[in-house]
């Protein structure tokens, strides 16, 4: 919905304000915060109009309004169209992406760590992509006691797995060999589908064994959709001077320990930043959870989400996801 330019700038003031400090928004304390030079009858009836376009709501009859799930939505949407970053958090995703050595799965763990750090709030990654990688080489090394370590180098990235084995170091290079030579410009979940291994019988004989193995353990690796929580900055959440901040976080610590109801809040379909807001949710009942793609070289490998209050730091998560968006989306 279009706001006129004073309804909008009346809108992100106050629920900025209520961010803050909670306290509810009245006509007075509008004036007395941001438009001095306007009446408290004229801006009653701003409130009035914000209130009867569902992006604010009343507590009480005579009491001040609160922002409701759509006010925060608004907001969000507002701080997306001119976020503002510091170069510290800028390096810190650009190193983390020149690490040449390092697995996809290391590289979405250091950046949920870092939007955790950045946000303060509790984090979580979910990597739902894997199948849609597109491989360009394939490499099984024989380590000790019967297994083997088995990497991916993909455009996006490398994904390591590991596998039961007693095949040898020859039989390993044999099979990477052919992998290699077959699925390099496919995804590994063509490679999973087994329908061209199954037009080559004759050419794996000798290794037909080591590549069922290794297809069963990836199938396996890639169903789990890797979870990674970063839970630690729950605390921070609660204020010692404000009750319910207490039921918040218990409904936040619930949910984080809940890994199937996460993967139903966080993964997104959305090729941009996601807002959920708690009265949309009962199990998210006055808490918020802001989520977006991760996008690597084209390829959508994971979702992440922030995990709060529904009166969290709205502008600094926002920024946090989009300076990360928007370098994967610079990666080649």
């Amino acid at each position: 919905m279009k706001l006129s330019e004073r309804k909008h700038f009346i809108l992100c003031s106050v629920i900025e304000d209520y961010i803050k400090d909670a306290s509810p928004i009245t006509s007075a304390g509008v004036q007395d915060r941001h438009i001095p030079k306007v009446s408290t009858a004229t801006l009653r009836n701003e409130l009035n109009a914000l209130e009867s376009m569902g992006y604010l709501k009343q507590l009480h009859t005579s009491g001040g309004r609160i922002p409701t799930p759509e006010g925060y939505k608004y907001y969000v949407s507002t701080l997306l169209e001119d976020f503002h970053v510091s170069e510290s958090q800028l390096e810190k995703v650009q190193d983390l992406l020149n690490s040449q050595t390092t697995s996809l799965t290391q590289i979405l763990s250091g950046i949920a760590e870092l939007v955790s750090k950045a946000t303060n709030y509790p984090t979580v990654m979910i990597a739902n992509g894997y199948d849609k990688l597109v491989i360009e080489e394939v490499k099984i090394i024989p380590l000790i006691d019967n297994e083997a370590l088995v990497l991916f180098r993909t455009r996006s990235g490398i994904v390591k797995n590991s596998m039961q084995t007693s095949a040898s170091e020859k039989v390993c290079d044999d099979a990477s060999a052919f992998l290699t030579r077959k699925f390099a410009g496919h995804t590994i979940g063509e490679m999973l589908e087994g329908e061209t291994l199954a037009k080559s019988l004759g050419e794996i004989q000798t290794f037909g064994s080591l590549i069922n193995s290794l297809l069963d353990s990836m199938r396996k690796f890639i169903g789990k959709n890797q979870i990674d929580i970063r839970s630690e900055s729950a605390v921070n959440i609660l204020d010692e001077n404000e009750q319910k901040s207490v039921k918040q976080t218990k409904k936040i610590l619930s949910l984080l320990g809940d890994k199937e109801e996460l993967k139903t809040q966080v993964e997104t379909v959305s090729d941009d930043i996601t807002v959920k807001i708690g009265e949309e949710n009962d199990k998210m009942e006055g808490c918020a959870l802001i989520s977006a793609p991760i996008v690597i070289n084209g390829t959508p490998v994971a979702s992440i989400a922030v995990i709060g209050p529904d009166r969290m730091d709205y502008a600094n998560i926002a920024s946090a996801l989009k300076v990360v968006m928007n370098e994967l989306g610079k990666t080649k």
